[in-house]
């Protein structure tokens, strides 16, 4: 009874939330361009759909896409575990950061595993491969971008446990990233940019930013509200530097193929 509750709550919720693009895109059809809605039934129904998948969606990350991410972080910085692990060092407050290392190893897999799973990366990678006529290929693109979310995710909970300031990375690796656009092909720069923004979805945002706050929750010493946020940004900045990479490596396989066919 709390659950349906909880769930007619959140439609609420939701239909406000909708209701102002409804009536920007009808308004702008009716108004402005003044042309009649084609198959205004069939709108309604995938309007409908919309408000109840998004709702659903919501409900979902409440229920166990929060939970499983906060506990997963509790329990892998939970003393017993240390301990039973053979990583640690001594009283909780002695803890290192190399007595964490399964938590770097559990965050680079689900950043890596949630990327590779995202739906938006999925149409922007087919699309890709379109319209390079097969030269970035589906599959190398999504691991491409899965191991750069993968590598950021971890390095951003390295810093919630060393409690290093996030700017620090941030800014280090738009140099690295400014560096890498002056060098990479023209032709994959804008491609690159754009997977830093799709990997930050659906799938991975909600795991990613539970993990963040439940690190943040259960390390001594550090706050959810200035520590356990800011893995979205390294999911969002690391995939740009992999794109590039996975680009220039490819353009230096290609140089060397050519050279090997010009030598024959």
């Amino acid at each position: 009874m709390d659950g349906l509750i909880s769930f007619g709550y959140m439609l609420l919720n939701m239909l406000r939330d909708v209701l102002p693009i409804a009536a920007i895109l009808f308004g702008f059809q009716i108004l402005v361009l003044r042309r009649p809605i084609k198959n205004p039934a069939r709108v309604a129904m995938g309007m409908i759909f919309v408000l109840l998948g998004l709702t659903l969606f919501l409900q979902g990350l409440e229920m166990a896409l929060f939970p499983i991410g906060r506990l997963m972080a509790e329990q892998l910085t939970a003393p017993e575990f240390i301990y039973s692990s053979g990583v640690g060092t001594g009283v909780l407050s002695a803890f290192q950061w190399v007595d964490y290392v399964w938590v770097y190893a559990f965050a680079a897999a689900i950043g890596f595993a949630t990327t590779v799973a995202e739906p938006a990366l999925m149409a922007v990678a087919i699309k890709a491969n379109q319209v390079s006529g097969g030269t970035i290929t589906v599959r190398g693109l999504r691991y491409a971008v899965a191991i750069g979310v993968a590598v950021g995710v971890a390095l951003g909970v390295f810093r919630i446990v060393t409690g290093t300031p996030l700017h620090w990375y941030i800014i280090s690796g738009y140099i690295v990233v400014i560096v890498q656009t002056m060098v990479a092909p023209k032709l994959i720069i804008p491609l690159a940019y754009d997977s830093g923004g799709v990997t930050t979805s659906t799938v991975t945002v909600p795991l990613v930013a539970a993990l963040g706050l439940g690190l943040a929750e259960t390390i001594p010493g550090r706050s959810p509200l200035l520590d356990g946020f800011g893995l979205i940004a390294f999911a969002s900045l690391f995939p740009i530097m992999a794109v590039m990479g996975y680009a220039q490596l490819v353009e230096i396989k290609a140089r060397r193929l050519k050279r090997r066919k010009e030598s024959e």
